[in-house]
């Protein structure tokens, strides 16, 4: 899916994606929150939608959202007037290297047309020492999963893949370790990832 195709399906998907979302996928993004270390750091939320994860950032974060489709991010400035928010590309991210502490990435690398371009702009502006939490559905390396890989080529259309394997992703990031791995809903489709990036290469 094109750049273009994802801003025209997620315009689409705007106005009742709180609703679909809302419900399943509050508890896993407390959760997910929960790993932003305690002090001052500054946090991307990238993908940040409707701003569904913004009820559960700490308050001593200092914290902005991205997004590809203006009409989430109206949304999530109407839920949330002094949030920093900025209209930009998960795979073209516009900041300098190393300036985030943490990058938040729920139910985003499923979406984006190149999962594995996002993963390394999020590595890209993440500092040494910092961490990518991960909030998304994916197959495990040979999991056969014949629904789910059946639905891959209808589920285009939606905005969203249901046969990428995130160990696939990790190995393209050499400088990325996992520091936790956690099934959270869907017999373990869907996943709570926590990774590091190394202070030396």
């Amino acid at each position: 899916m094109s750049r273009q195709s994802l801003q025209r399906a997620y315009a689409l998907w705007a106005p009742i994606y709180d609703s679909a979302v809302r419900g399943f996928s509050a508890p896993l993004r407390q959760c997910s929150l929960g790993n932003i270390p305690q002090g001052p750091c500054r946090v991307l939320v990238d993908g940040i939608g409707t701003g569904l994860d913004i009820p559960y950032l700490p308050a001593h974060c200092e914290a902005i959202g991205i997004d590809l489709t203006h009409s989430m991010l109206r949304r999530a400035r109407r839920s949330s007037p002094h949030f920093s928010l900025v209209q930009a590309d998960a795979e073209a991210l516009p900041f300098p290297d190393g300036c985030f502490d943490v990058i938040v990435m729920h139910l985003i690398l499923a979406v984006v047309p190149h999962a594995g371009l996002a993963l390394a702009e999020a590595s890209r502006v993440l500092q040494p020492g910092g961490r990518i939490l991960v909030l998304d559905k994916f197959l495990r390396p040979g999991e056969r999963a014949f629904w789910r890989r059946l639905l891959a080529p209808l589920s285009g259309p939606i905005a969203t893949h249901t046969d990428l394997v995130f160990e696939d992703l990790l190995t393209q990031r050499p400088e990325l370790h996992c520091r936790s791995d956690t099934p959270a809903a869907v017999g373990g489709w869907f996943r709570l990832i926590v990774l590091e990036k190394s202070d030396t290469m």
